[in-house]
């Protein structure tokens, strides 16, 4: 076995080996001998799959198929449509960490990061009326919160520990420290077992309060404080413990997935995003929440654009029936129907408001138009298109059809979870993986640059380019997710997601984000083309030139280890070509935002800047 391990793990290091080593010698250090009774002697009983308070789907269903009962299940208790109930993860508890993140009130600052930074969603936050704590738990925490829009009310972070994965992700972001005692926070890890019981009786009295008042015009969720108070419609996913990619999935939910359809490439977002039995994409108390479907690997970007055409379509064709049936609706609610700018959460909610009323009119109308209205109304809600994909889709097999959408015009967003390396299927490289970094089909190192996808987007002008860092600017990400989402027009973010692939620690993760940013290896940046037309240089640079060496963000982890260690001349080579790279990237960009450079000069440079991309018309 340690023969094995020495040709499996060498290139990986000293360090690495011996660990696998000290594994063999101290599971042969406690071998026994296990006498199994003749009868069961234990008095624990296994608890049931799923709680009593499920609803009967997921009793029936889900639960079988998380037992591992699912091919006993009969077809017809299968949805007939394909469809499946949203928000199941809640229901699995699986209890899979031993230690959890908890709460120190007395230290907390409000500051929203952990909330925002929890891959899994387990960290919530509430402010609600003090009135509200009558019946609460005796270990519930509360204090006094921090908004100057809802004075006098009560502040509480809780968390979900049995749905928790333990990554401490939270530990490490979190800025509030103990004075007397520097190692302790805010946020501090526990054991899970000794306050299981009494964490899931505050987390169900948690559940019950009531959301804050939050979409009535005072606040604006521009902000990481103001975005915790939220609810996020991805929680519980099936992701690795610390998970680069799905804290910005979660973001997306809060800010936009009560209105928000997204389409999904094959690949880790669409494994722990809609992978049976459960589903993480869930609902909020007024039973809106994201619609969510998986599309081929190599088609997804067409996929959101059918479902964009879709929506205009039968928005389209509303407005066409509401002006035929103007004297039965009124032309006080069709005028305002029909002119409605929805800018904003409060605008979206008048229209919804707006939609009722025009259902209410319709009532009991017999003509074809009314109906055919009644069935395309909420079509004039305006919806949020997402199509979600790793750089695998984005980058290699699934470019074609982005780049098709992006020269369409209309009106989608595009979310690119770059891990630099195809995660799902077993760590191949992709066309986003660096020069230096060991993968799969790159075993000696991959030779050529990281293509730079951002630049080739910009060279359109009318789509709006975000590339974004999480754990080196949480507000940059925050900003970027927004002004995408409001350009009436193609939007994509690239979001430096930090995975296992990477061999690292993933309690570490946020930090290997924030030093990618500080080599200047990862550049944060904002490609606005609504600046344009205000006579401003649409291109903004985001962050500072490179305060840290590229060698000292690159060797932490093992993608780049590996080639150092098993051939130090390769690794040094292509280490100087690496920095030629962030340097002339560097360049390039500072010189963008200096002025604003003409269209063909971008897509030229794009080109130019990496001999393998092949320049598209």
């Amino acid at each position: 076995i340690k023969k094995t391990i020495k040709k499996t793990y060498g290139k990986r290091g000293d360090a690495v080996v011996q660990k696998n080593y000290d594994a063999v010698d101290g599971a042969l250090a406690h071998l026994f001998q296990v006498k199994i009774p003749a009868q069961v002697t234990s008095s624990i009983e296994f608890p049931p799959v799923v709680s009593s308070k499920a609803p009967d789907f997921v009793k029936k269903v889900t639960a079988e198929m998380i037992a591992g009962r699912g091919d006993l299940l009969p077809v017809s208790l299968l949805p007939a449509d394909g469809t499946y109930p949203t928000g199941t993860t809640q229901w699995e508890k699986r209890n899979i960490s031993q230690d959890v993140p908890v709460w120190d009130e007395n230290l907390c600052i409000q500051c929203g990061k952990c909330s925002l930074v929890c891959p899994h969603a387990v960290i919530r936050v509430k402010i609600y009326d003090e009135k509200e704590l009558a019946n609460a738990p005796a270990t519930f925490k509360s204090t006094a919160s921090k908004w100057r829009e809802f004075p006098g009310t009560k502040y509480t972070l809780q968390m979900s520990v049995e749905d928790c994965t333990g990554c401490a992700a939270c530990v490490e972001v979190c800025p509030a420290k103990d004075k007397s005692n520097v190692s302790r926070k805010a946020i501090n890890m526990a054991p899970q077992l000794p306050i299981r019981e009494t964490e899931r009786s505050n987390w169900e009295f948690f559940q019950g309060l009531p959301e804050a008042p939050v979409h009535n015009g005072l606040l604006k969720f521009n902000t990481v404080k103001n975005v915790q108070l939220l609810q996020p419609l991805f929680e519980f996913s099936g992701a690795c413990a610390g998970c680069g990619e799905t804290a910005y999935v979660k973001l997306l939910s809060s800010l936009f997935g009560d209105r928000a359809l997204i389409a999904n490439a094959t690949g880790c977002s669409s494994i722990y995003g809609g992978n049976l039995p459960t589903t993480p994409w869930s609902q909020n108390s007024e039973g809106r929440g994201p619609a969510w479907s998986n599309s081929l690997f190599e088609d997804n970007a067409e996929f959101g654009l059918g479902m964009r055409l879709s929506v205009n379509h039968m928005m389209n064709y509303a407005t066409r029936l509401i002006e035929k049936l103007k004297v039965i609706i009124g032309d006080d609610l069709a005028d305002a129907l029909l002119t409605a700018e929805q800018k904003d959460d409060n605008d979206i909610k008048a229209q919804r408001e707006r939609v009722v009323e025009l259902k209410s009119r319709l009532a009991g109308e017999t003509s074809p138009e009314a109906k055919e209205l009644l069935t395309v109304a909420d079509a004039l809600v305006k919806k949020s298109v997402w199509i979600v994909g790793g750089d695998g889709w984005a980058y290699d097999i699934g470019y074609g059809g982005l780049d098709h959408v992006l020269s369409s015009g209309h009106n989608v967003n595009i979310l690119v979870l770059d891990t630099e390396v195809y995660s799902n299927t077993g760590g191949q490289a992709s066309k986003s993986t660096a020069r230096g970094a060991v993968a799969k089909f790159a075993a000696g190192g991959k030779p050529s640059g990281k293509k730079d996808l951002g630049r080739m987007a910009m060279a359109y002008g009318n789509v709006y380019v975000g590339q974004v860092s999480l754990g080196a600017n949480d507000a940059h990400t925050v900003r970027v997710f927004q002004e995408a989402e409001a350009w009436d027009g193609p939007s994509i973010i690239i979001a430096y997601s930090h995975c296992i692939a990477h061999g690292i620690d993933m309690q570490r993760g946020l930090n290997q984000q924030k030093m990618a940013v500080d080599s200047g290896y990862w550049q944060l940046f904002r490609y606005n083309p609504a600046l344009v037309d205000e006579g401003k240089n649409p291109f903004q640079l985001d962050c500072k030139p490179a305060t840290l060496p590229l060698k000292d963000y690159i060797y932490t982890e093992a993608r780049y280890q590996m080639l150092h260690k098993s051939s130090p001349e390769s690794a040094a080579k292509l280490l100087e070509l690496a920095k030629g790279d962030v340097a002339e990237r560097r360049r390039m960009y500072e010189e963008m935002a200096a002025g604003a450079p003409k269209l063909s000069s971008i897509a030229d440079d794009a080109v130019t800047a990496n001999s393998t991309v092949t320049p598209t018309a």
